[in-house]
């Protein structure tokens, strides 16, 4: 890893679950940027960072691999993968299109006040990071608000390829949150797909959170029919 960035070495608190420690931190300097596309991870150099052994390393690159953040190559090592424009365009916004709408319609009728107080709770959190100008927070709050939703839907297979995408539309919120000229928007945004929720009505649901996924970073809205 020479000339990147120097990783935080792991406590002692840490040692009984080495390898998802590892995961954690790494997940957290890529999706932060602080590893940077293309960037080369090996096993002796992370472990030398973190103070670790080279085994829970090599468990946490390939369950990074699993999650799209890294690629591993034979005779060359790993290496950091980015989120292009192409990608969130042409795969990750349309799964998460088609993935969130039969979800957000499934959550809909089973929706308790609990339930809806709990999704008012994370866009106060979206408006204090927001206030906080803490970018990375924001996109934070924001994964929480959608992963709350599919998760109140009931669905568990919608729930396990949320979850398989979960990282690399994280990184991809992170790289863009610091983008908004007005970040309190967010939590507005957020607003509205409760409204559309307790709206029942489902084609309102389905417009409102197609119209968010697409705009919410500058992906082109679907054609009207």
């Amino acid at each position: 890893m020479s000339g990147s960035p120097k990783l935080p070495a792991l406590s002692a608190a840490s040692l009984a679950s080495r390898r998802e420690t590892v995961a954690d931190v790494l997940r957290e300097a890529i999706t932060s940027g602080w590893l940077q596309a293309g960037q080369k991870l090996t096993e002796a150099g992370v472990a030398g960072q973190l103070g670790t052994s080279r085994a829970p390393v090599r468990e946490a690159l390939r369950q990074l691999e699993q999650e799209g953040l890294v690629i591993s190559y034979p005779y060359r090592g790993t290496e950091v993968l980015g989120v292009s424009q192409e990608e969130i365009e042409n795969v990750l916004v349309p799964v998460r299109v088609s993935l969130e709408r039969f979800a957000f319609r499934k959550a809909m009728p089973r929706l308790t006040e609990a339930d809806y107080a709990r999704l008012h709770l994370l866009v106060r959190d979206m408006e204090a990071a927001a206030e906080a100008a803490d970018a990375a927070l924001l996109a934070d709050e924001d994964i929480r608000f959608h992963e709350a939703v599919v998760a109140l839907s009931g669905q568990q297979h919608c729930l396990q390829i949320w979850r398989s995408i979960q990282p690399r539309v994280r990184a991809y919120f992170r790289r863009d949150a610091s983008r908004y000229s007005d970040a309190t928007v967010v939590a507005g945004q957020h607003q509205e797909l409760i409204d559309a929720l307790r709206a029942g009505d489902e084609e309102v649901l389905d417009r409102a959170v197609t119209a968010h996924i697409n705009t919410h970073f500058g992906a082109p809205e679907e054609p009207s029919e």
